[in-house]
C-alpha cells in the first residue's frame, strides 16, 4: 500500500470540503447564527489539516487499484466525520454518533434522519444538510479526479471505485474529462430544476435545498412534511427530476452532444422506463379503486412515490405506510433495485437486474438446447463472464448483508416489518421504509450501537460493498495489484 499518496490525496479531498463548507458559513454569517462559530472552526481545522496532507512528498505518485479503493473509502470516512462537527458543535444534534449518522446520510444520500424536527434547525444547519446530498450524489471523488492532473497524477482506479456500478466507463480518452462532463451534466440538471421550482412559486432558498435532495437524489428537506407541503405543480416537478437523476448522467451528457442514438437504444434506460410506468399503473389502478377514488391523486401520489422509491430518493407526499398491502410490496421491490449505474441513485442499479434477467433466460434456454453458445447480452454486445460473475457476486453478497443485517437490528426489540425496512431503506440508500421508519418517522429512537450500524450500512451502499469490504481483509494491503 502506497500510504503516502493515500494520504496525499485525501488531503486534497479535506481542502475541497473545507471550500466546500463556505456556503453555509456564509449564510450562517449573514443571518447572525449561531452555527457560524461551528463552521468557521471546522473550516479552519480541516484546511490547516488538508494543506499539511496535500504537502507530503511522495516519490511513487501512481494510484493502483488497492490505493483506489483505499482512498474513496477513507475519503467518504473522513468527509462525513469532519461534515458531522457542525451539527454537533451548533447543538442541532445532542451526540456526536447521531451527527455522525445524520452526515453519512447526506453524504451517502440516504435521507434517514435522527432529527425530530427539522423546522427548528437555523438555516445554515439546514442548508448544509442539503448540500452533502449535492456534494455526495456526483462524489467529491470524482471532482477530485477532474483536479489530480494539476497535482501531477491521475487514476481510473479511483474513479472506478467511486462510480456506482459494475462497470466503469469513459465518456472521453482521459478520465479527468470524462468527471468533468459528468459534472456538466450533473450542475445543469441542477440549476434547470432551480429555474422550475422558483416557477412553482418555491422561495430560493427552498427550490436550491430541495434540488440538492432531488438531483443528489437524497431526501432532505426543510419541512417536517417533506413535499406534501408544496402543491401538486411542484409534486411533478420534483417527481420528474427524480426520474431524470435515477438516469444514468452520461445519457444526460449524450443528450447534450446530441447522440440521441445512444440514449434511444440503451437497454438499462429502457427497462429502467418500464419499472416505473408498470409500477405507476399498479399503483395508481390500487389506490383508487380501494383508497382515493380520486384518479388524478392517485396517479400524482404513485408517480411521486414509485419515482422517490426507485431512484432511492425518499421524499415523499404521502404517508405510504397506509397503503394497501400490494402497493406497498411494488414498493418494498423497487427499493432493491434502485436506479441506473452512473446515477445518484442506490440499490442494486437496473442495469444488474437486468443481466440477471438475461442470465436466467440463457439457463432456461439451455434446458432445451444445452450445447448452445448462448452469450449473455445487452444489446448486441455480449457480456463477459467476469462481469457476469462479478453481478452474481453482488447480487448474492447484497442479500447476505441484507440478512445479517436484519438480525443485528432485530437484537433492538422492533417488529420484522421495521427490521427488514430499516436495513432496507439503509442498505439502499432510500431513507424512509415502514413501520417504525416510515415516511412520517424517523431513526430518532434507535440505540446509538444501532445508529452506528445503519451509517455502516449506508456507507456499504454507497460504495457498493466489495469497496469497502475489500479494505478489511488486511493481506490484500500487501498484495502488488
Amino acid at each position: 500500500m502506497n500510504y503516502g499518496i493515500v494520504a496525499k490525496i485525501l488531503g486534497s479531498i479535506l481542502i475541497i470540503d473545507s471550500f466546500l463548507m463556505l456556503p453555509a458559513f456564509l449564510i450562517a454569517a449573514a443571518l447572525n447564527e449561531n452555527a457560524k462559530t461551528s463552521f468557521l472552526i471546522t473550516i479552519t481545522v480541516t484546511l490547516i489539516l488538508g494543506f499539511f496532507l496535500s504537502k507530503i512528498n511522495v516519490a511513487n505518485k501512481e494510484i493502483r487499484a488497492k490505493e483506489g479503493l483505499a482512498i474513496v473509502t477513507f475519503g467518504w470516512v473522513a468527509i462525513s466525520i469532519i461534515g458531522a462537527f457542525p451539527l454537533f458543535l451548533s447543538g442541532s444534534l445532542p451526540t456526536f454518533a447521531d451527527a455522525i449518522f445524520e452526515t453519512i446520510s447526506g453524504f451517502t444520500t440516504t435521507g434517514a434522519s435522527v432529527i425530530r424536527d427539522v423546522e427548528i434547525l437555523e438555516k445554515s444547519i439546514q442548508f448544509w444538510r442539503s448540500f452533502t446530498h449535492w456534494i455526495g450524489g456526483m462524489g467529491i471523488l470524482v471532482f477530485t479526479v477532474a483536479l489530480l492532473p494539476a497535482l501531477g497524477m491521475g487514476s481510473f482506479h479511483l474513479f472506478k471505485a467511486e462510480s456506482p456500478g459494475p462497470v466503469a466507463g469513459k465518456l472521453a480518452p482521459k478520465i479527468k474529462d470524462t468527471a468533468r462532463a459528468l459534472y456538466i451534466s450533473y450542475i445543469s440538471l441542477t440549476l434547470l430544476e432551480i429555474v422550475f421550482l422558483l416557477l412553482g412559486g418555491m422561495s430560493l432558498f427552498d427550490a436550491s435545498v430541495y434540488t440538492f435532495g432531488t438531483v443528489g437524489t437524497g431526501g432532505f428537506g426543510v419541512y417536517n412534511s417533506s413535499v406534501s407541503e408544496f402543491n401538486s405543480y411542484i409534486h411533478f416537478v420534483i417527481g420528474i427530476f427524480m426520474v431524470l437523476s435515477g438516469i444514468n448522467f452520461s445519457l444526460h451528457f449524450f443528450l447534450y452532444t446530441r447522440r440521441f442514438k445512444d440514449i434511444f437504444y440503451d437497454n438499462e434506460l429502457r427497462l429502467y422506463i418500464k419499472f416505473i410506468v408498470g409500477s405507476v399503473l399498479f399503483i395508481t389502478l390500487n389506490l383508487f379503486l380501494t383508497k382515493y377514488g380520486n384518479l388524478f391523486v392517485s396517479f400524482r401520489d404513485s408517480f411521486f412515490q414509485v419515482s422517490s422509491i426507485m431512484t432511492t430518493t425518499g421524499y415523499s407526499t404521502a404517508d405510504f405506510d397506509l397503503w394497501p398491502t400490494f402497493s406497498k410490496i411494488i414498493l418494498f421491490v423497487l427499493m432493491f433495485i434502485g436506479g441506473s449505474a452512473g446515477s445518484t441513485a442506490g440499490g442494486m442499479k437496473v442495469i444488474r437486474v437486468l443481466v440477471l434477467l438475461k442470465l436466467i433466460k440463457r439457463e432456461i434456454s439451455k434446458i432445451f438446447h444445452p450445447r448452445a453458445y448462448s452469450p449473455v447480452k445487452i444489446g448486441k454486445k455480449a457480456i463477459s463472464n467476469d462481469i457476469v460473475a462479478r453481478v452474481n457476486s453482488f447480487l448474492a453478497l447484497h442479500v447476505i448483508v441484507f440478512i445479517v443485517g436484519t438480525l443485528l437490528i432485530s437484537l433492538e426489540g422492533i417488529d420484522l416489518v421495521s427490521s427488514f425496512s430499516s436495513v432496507a431503506a439503509t442498505l439502499n440508500n432510500i431513507g424512509p421504509g415502514f413501520g417504525l421508519v416510515g415516511p412520517t418517522k424517523n431513526f430518532a429512537d434507535f440505540s446509538i450501537p444501532a445508529k452506528l450500524l445503519f451509517s455502516f450500512l449506508m456507507l456499504l451502499g454507497r460504495l457498493e460493498l466489495f469497496t469497502v469490504l475489500a479494505l478489511i481483509v488486511p493481506s490484500r494491503w500487501t498484495a502488488e495489484s
